[in-house]
């Protein structure tokens, strides 16, 4: 049985209100849709539960208006996109309650599709408002939650109305919910974590609750620079959170106490500056010149990094290795995510990973789709691996 309720469990949805919390806060251009991938997630269980013959009525948020109506914040130049990604008609109503959107949902036949308006234009949205959370509820029978991305918010609209209808999780939720217990609730082992990123400062919940959950740590990108300034090396000009020193050496500490092991670079790439194709050599993290930065993990590093993955069941990622925008310094995260890729797709290893610049780095390296799993949540993704309850997740849990 599922920890959580899915749509497997609510039985027959014919005739039925359904509303669906969804996450459309796509990028816009010149009020067109320039990238539907979030639409495109979604789209199967739109599909699924209105070929069921239910009324299907989609609630999102769009930007931040802060409880106020914003015309450029609006949902309704979305339609298009929603209209072409599902191959079916959806209807807009300009409001997510009140007169319009009862008339709106009133006029809905079996398996129709409907869009309602922005839920921040109300206060009461991001308040959690109870009585905003009972409109919306009025013009439903069952909810649905298919945003992960929007979970770790305590919101009307993705928490209070969990607890006003019978609520599930959409098929994205769930295919994300299961990777993650896979990734860190309940893996196979080992397990290795690989964290990257610019700042010590933005990840250290995260780093604490890893290493009292992983068998292997890989620390790398800038904050990597952190913890060997901690270690007495040199690191020049590089990226490092110095004032964190002690955090670092804490965090290390913990890990020798709870039996994981840390994996820092031995060798680096560094340069003069930062930018593409600057000069650049490979040295030691023992004799990085004073006037260098680090920018990039050395071979050895990334050779030590996948010995480690091949010893390892289960790999959860989150942040690149180096500065991976910038040619040649992409080389140590494409070769270690080309690297875990191979193993997954051999069926050897678990492979989940999450957060913006994980994302763009796992496609820079033409590898996002031989992952078992790659999440688009970002924020609710981190809170997630920082060991954090996430209140939309926690209200769809199965009762025992």
């Amino acid at each position: 049985m599922s920890a959580f309720r899915t749509l497997d469990d609510a039985g027959s949805l014919k005739g039925r209100r359904v509303l669906m919390r969804v996450d459309l806060n796509v990028p816009m251009e010149n009020g067109r849709v320039t990238d539907d991938t979030r639409i495109a997630r979604v789209a199967p269980t739109i599909r699924e539960v209105a070929d069921q013959g239910a009324k299907v009525i989609l609630l999102a948020h769009f930007g931040r208006p802060k409880g106020k109506r914003e015309p450029k914040e609006s949902l309704e130049p979305v339609v298009p996109a929603l209209r072409s990604v599902l191959g079916r008609p959806v209807a807009f109503a300009a409001d997510c309650i009140g007169p319009e959107a009862a008339e709106a949902v009133t006029a809905l036949r079996d398996g129709d599709v409907l869009l309602l308006e922005n839920t921040r234009f109300h206060a009461g949205e991001e308040k959690n408002d109870p009585g905003f959370a009972d409109a919306l509820a009025a013009n439903g029978d069952v909810y649905v939650n298919e945003a992960f991305s929007a979970a770790h918010r305590a919101h009307a609209s993705t928490e209070g109305l969990a607890h006003r209808l019978p609520a599930f999780a959409g098929r994205e939720m769930q295919a994300e919910l299961e990777a993650l217990t896979k990734g860190l609730e309940d893996p196979q082992r080992p397990v290795i974590a690989l964290v990257g990123g610019a700042k010590v400062s933005s990840k250290i919940d995260l780093l604490e609750n890893l290493v009292a959950k992983v068998d292997m740590l890989v620390i790398g990108g800038g904050m990597a620079n952190t913890f060997l300034h901690a270690q007495g090396k040199p690191v020049g000009k590089s990226l490092c959170e110095k004032d964190l020193a002690a955090t670092a050496t804490r965090i290390l500490a913990a890990a020798e106490r709870a039996g994981c092991r840390i994996i820092l670079p031995v060798d680096a790439v560094a340069a003069a500056e930062f930018k593409a194709h600057a000069p650049h050599e490979t040295v030691s993290v023992d004799s990085i010149p004073e006037a260098s930065m680090i920018l990039d993990a050395g071979p050895r590093s990334v050779a030590e990094i996948n010995a480690a993955i091949d010893g390892a069941k289960t790999l959860v990622w989150n942040g690149p290795l180096g500065a991976f925008e910038l040619a040649p310094f992409d080389a140590a995260t494409v070769a270690a995510a080309r690297h875990a890729a191979a193993r997954t797709t051999d069926g050897r290893l678990v492979s989940v990973a999450g957060g913006g610049d994980t994302v763009a780095a796992l496609n820079h390296a033409g590898v996002a789709q031989d992952f078992t799993y790659v999440s688009t949540a970002g924020g609710a993704f981190l809170e997630w691996l920082e060991g954090k309850a996430l209140p939309g997740v926690e209200a769809l849990r199965a009762k025992a």
